[in-house]
């Protein structure tokens, strides 16, 4: 069954619910489907006057910004060797190149790489506990999280429900194609970052190098 398909089963509080709570544990940092799960939601409202697009977006907003703010707490308390074990659990998704350009990112970026990251599928996983990991200010990833979970669950859900409303009849068929696309860019978006963990993973290698040659 279709994510939307089963969405139109069950009654609109829980609608809000569900979107509410799978974007909300994709922010503390497993990995599940939230983007597939909101775009659906907001596909359904444009079909259904029993769903508010408005509640939508907020609940959804709720989740990305309650979920991240757990992920951080947890990030904090575990510290790296929490990095290690979700490597190990999840190692597609916090395997040492993730972390590594992570890590980057967040060095060059500061508070925008959580801001930005919710925008990148990998890095909308893990950027509340890497945040907390290294420690960042919690009024910093606050703000950032805040803006950011806001405008990517709110602009996604507002941006869905206007296009379905204007293209209804085509977008009939955009469970299938919401889904191939997200799928798409999900997969895009994991070779990019490998590819970047890669080259910083290589780059901390080489400056490490010479810091171990002088030591010796």
């Amino acid at each position: 069954m279709h994510v939307q398909e089963w969405l139109e089963t069950i009654p609109a509080v829980s609608v809000y619910v569900v979107v509410a709570l799978v974007i909300g544990v994709e922010s503390v940092g497993v990995p599940l489907p939230g983007e597939i799960v909101l775009v659906s939601a907001a596909l359904l409202a444009s079909q259904n006057g029993g769903i508010d697009p408005l509640v939508l977006g907020a609940c959804a907003s709720a989740g990305a910004i309650i979920g991240d703010s757990i992920g951080y707490a947890i990030g904090r308390k575990g510290g790296k060797p929490l990095l290690a074990r979700l490597g190990r659990k999840f190692p597609r998704h916090f395997g040492e190149h993730h972390v590594a350009m992570a890590e980057r990112s967040f060095q060059k970026w500061g508070m925008w790489a959580v801001f930005f990251g919710r925008f990148v599928a990998l890095l909308r996983i893990f950027a509340g506990p890497l945040a907390g990991v290294l420690r960042m200010p919690y009024w910093k990833f606050l703000i950032a999280n805040v803006l950011g979970g806001i405008i990517w669950a709110g602009g996604t859900t507002m941006a869905v429900y206007y296009i379905g409303k204007v293209a209804e009849d085509w977008l009939k068929r955009f469970s299938w194609l919401g889904l191939v696309a997200a799928v798409l860019i999900g997969l895009t978006s994991m070779l990019v970052l490998r590819s970047r963990a890669k080259k910083a993973e290589a780059a901390a290698a080489e400056a490490v190098a010479p810091e171990a040659v002088a030591a010796d």
